[in-house]
């Protein structure tokens, strides 16, 4: 037996890494996602995908996956996230363009800095809070934010600030890049970041401080009385949150070399880092990577094919939570048996068919007394 493989309960598990153990499919679909991601490039030059709208898919999904960590473990919805989106792209945007900074890493830090403070500060005034006003906290702190930057001179108001140090692209790994390397390059900068930063949540949640906040998130009471300060660790978990955004805020502004306050700042935007989250899976680690590629896809090209494209995300919501309440990636798992099952047994298909009518009778019958009891009345 490989070091790279267990055997348990009659079936080879696949383990890359000490205490990560992968079934064969699931460590298939994960070398499969990784060969797409690292060819993303060349698929987009080959077909009609767009690389700028996978590149910042990406960055928006690295967003929910910090949301996702205070969404799946301490189960409180924040609906203020992309205040640290947009306080990492900001920080770099105000370093290129009042400071004149060039390097590429350099601007990422600050960003990540600016974001991190921010978060820092608000975590700590939204720690203690629960439900309705924990959510509405941090949006009320991100419209804040959002109408202190559309105000101000010194973040040029509405117009935004443009990330090209004197005027060219900054430099990355210390060079000057023409257009075409350049998106290249800081696309699998963006790669490198998310692989690292998907293995450190991966360490983070099976970590002792992990189980705390799962803990936190059944009942504070209880893990109050078993000895976890719950603030502190909600305050902690919060911090790593914006820091996630700050990344993916910094790398965002790297990308569009111009940063403007709807884009990044918006509560809207905050809705929607929390929508990829839910779309992708929020019982997975790379479920909401997968929803902000998709959820990012539809806003920017669907208005293109679709005349109400205004109202296709929120089919799309309605899709995901009526029936794939898992997201996309959670419930792969289920439809994948749910199909081989089918396969071996022909005779299900009836049965499901048979289901779906049923449930189509069902609520026709409901409509019609519905439409009753409104016109006649109750008798």
């Amino acid at each position: 037996m490989s070091r790279f493989t267990v055997d348990r309960d009659g079936e080879t598990y696949v383990r890359p890494i000490e205490g990560l153990e992968l079934t064969r499919r699931q460590a298939a679909l994960g070398l499969v996602g990784l060969v797409l991601l690292l060819a993303v490039p060349d698929i987009t030059r080959v077909t009609p995908l767009s690389f700028s709208i996978i590149h910042q898919g990406i960055l928006f999904g690295l967003a929910a996956v910090g949301l996702n960590l205070l969404l799946r473990h301490t189960e409180l919805v924040s609906f203020g996230h992309a205040a640290f989106f947009g306080a990492g792209a900001y920080g770099a945007a105000v370093l290129a363009h009042h400071y004149a900074v060039s390097s590429g890493l350099v601007l990422l830090v600050g960003g990540v800095l600016v974001a991190t403070v921010v978060a820092l500060v608000v975590g700590y005034l939204v720690a203690g809070y629960l439900d309705i006003y924990f959510a509405l906290l941090t949006l009320a702190f991100n419209q804040v934010l959002f109408a202190f930057v559309l105000q101000s001179r010194y973040f040029n108001f509405n117009d935004g600030l443009a990330v090209r140090p004197e005027g060219t692209r900054p430099l990355l790994l210390g060079l000057e890049l023409s257009p075409g390397a350049y998106s290249v390059i800081l696309y699998y900068v963006t790669v490198a970041f998310l692989l690292v930063m998907l293995f450190a949540m991966w360490k983070i949640v099976n970590s002792p401080f992990g189980r705390a906040l799962d803990a936190i998130g059944q009942d504070r009471t209880r893990a109050r009385f078993i000895g976890i300060p719950v603030e502190r660790y909600v305050w902690i978990a919060f911090t790593i949150s914006g820091l996630y955004g700050g990344v993916a805020g910094g790398l965002f502004a790297l990308l569009q070399l111009h940063v403007r306050p709807e884009p990044v700042l918006f509560v809207f935007v905050s809705g929607e880092i929390l929508f990829m989250a839910i779309l992708g899976g929020v019982g997975t680690l790379v479920g909401p990577v997968v929803g902000g590629v998709v959820l990012i896809y539809l806003l920017r090209l669907a208005r293109f094919y679709v005349e109400y494209y205004h109202a296709l995300t929120g089919i799309v919501l309605l899709v995901v939570v009526f029936l794939l309440p898992k997201g996309v990636l959670g419930s792969l798992p289920e439809i994948g048996d749910g199909l081989a099952r089918r396969r071996r047994e022909p005779g299900l298909l009836r049965e499901d068919a048979g289901s779906v009518a049923e449930s189509i009778r069902d609520g026709a019958g409901r409509a019609v007394s519905t439409v009753r009891i409104v016109v006649f009345g109750v008798k």
